[in-house]
């Protein structure tokens, strides 16, 4: 199966994702999302809060499993998609769009330490 693996954002072997240019937004990828089944709950950090690259930023619940969600970079939490919070299918029907996650004031553009989209493809096919 080829999942949709856009080629403006970088990812994480974990499968989070993050845009590079403002806002920067953080999700996971339709890869993730498949394997998870379908979203019932999220947990997000905080507005205001600080979440550190390669750390645990929140959780994500389906019905085949609890994981972790890891940042992939640095910085302050500025907004929280709060539409999942009622509708965490939103994670499921458009990973890179609605279902995105938060929204950080990055503390570098530490970028380059993440996966490209042809990296990351490869790491899933």
């Amino acid at each position: 199966m080829s999942f949709d693996v856009p080629s403006d954002r970088r990812y994480l072997e974990s499968h989070e994702w993050t845009t590079t240019d403002d806002p920067i937004r953080i999700g996971i990828s339709a890869f993730a999302q498949d394997e998870l089944g379908d979203v019932v709950f999220v947990e997000l950090p905080d507005v205001g809060e600080s979440i550190v690259a390669g750390e645990t930023f929140g959780v994500v619940e389906s019905i085949k499993a609890v994981s972790d969600l890891y940042a992939p970079i640095s910085g302050e939490v500025t907004a929280v998609n709060e539409d999942l919070f009622n509708a965490p299918e939103l994670v499921n029907e458009d990973p890179y769009g609605e279902g995105w996650m938060v929204e950080i004031d990055p503390d570098d553009d530490a970028f380059d330490d993440l996966l490209s989209a042809d990296e990351y493809r490869e790491q899933i096919e």
